[in-house]
């Protein structure tokens, strides 16, 4: 297939989608390689950027999807008679961090780093689709473990969880050595 006809495929895929679709789908779908794939979008997304358009494709993790531009969200909300998202409390905004830098988190971890409950937060960031269950971790009482979310990479604007700024990580299930008193000395 053509570039400029592999391009129009895409586009019409991504368009009719709706939602994310992974790379290796588009190479199945198209009987091309994923490189060309990958190729054609990147072209295209430049294009649409370039030129301004009114339309934008994002690159999330193994997959791309097609997005009103930002600079058009004003109009699109009107349009649609949507309201803005709701702000994240600061107790949700530290859980998803904490999600984002340590996942698959559990809540007990979360709930160690923060030192307060979290249930509330959670609940909030799992009705948000933020975050979603990602299995139960092996051992007694298997506690849920979460995971950010393709929209929490699209609210924050990013591809890949690897473009998270870095953070110096607490370590768990390390003995902290703590100072020894000395002695007091006797006069």
């Amino acid at each position: 297939m053509e570039q400029e006809q592999l391009q129009r495929a895409i586009e019409a895929i991504l368009f009719a989608a709706g939602e994310r679709m992974e790379i290796q789908r588009l190479a199945v779908v198209l009987e091309t390689d994923p490189d060309q794939i990958e190729k054609a979008v990147d072209t295209l997304a430049d294009e649409y950027a370039y030129q301004r358009r009114g339309i934008r494709i994002l690159k999330l993790e193994k997959g791309y999807q097609m997005v009103s531009s930002g600079e058009m969200a004003e109009y699109v909300t009107k349009a649609l008679e949507t309201r803005k998202p709701p702000k994240l409390s600061s107790s949700q905004l530290e859980t998803l961090t904490i999600i984002a830098y340590y996942q698959p988190a559990t809540k007990a971890m979360v709930e160690q780093i923060r030192g307060v409950d979290s249930a509330y937060s959670v609940a909030a960031l799992l009705n948000k689709k933020l975050i979603e269950e990602a299995g139960r971790l092996n051992v007694p009482g298997r506690p849920i473990q979460y995971r950010t979310t393709a929209d929490f990479l699209r609210t924050f604007g990013l591809s890949s969880l690897e473009e998270l700024p870095s953070i110096e990580k607490i370590s768990f299930g390390e003995p902290v050595e703590l100072p020894q008193e000395q002695p007091a000395e006797e006069s």
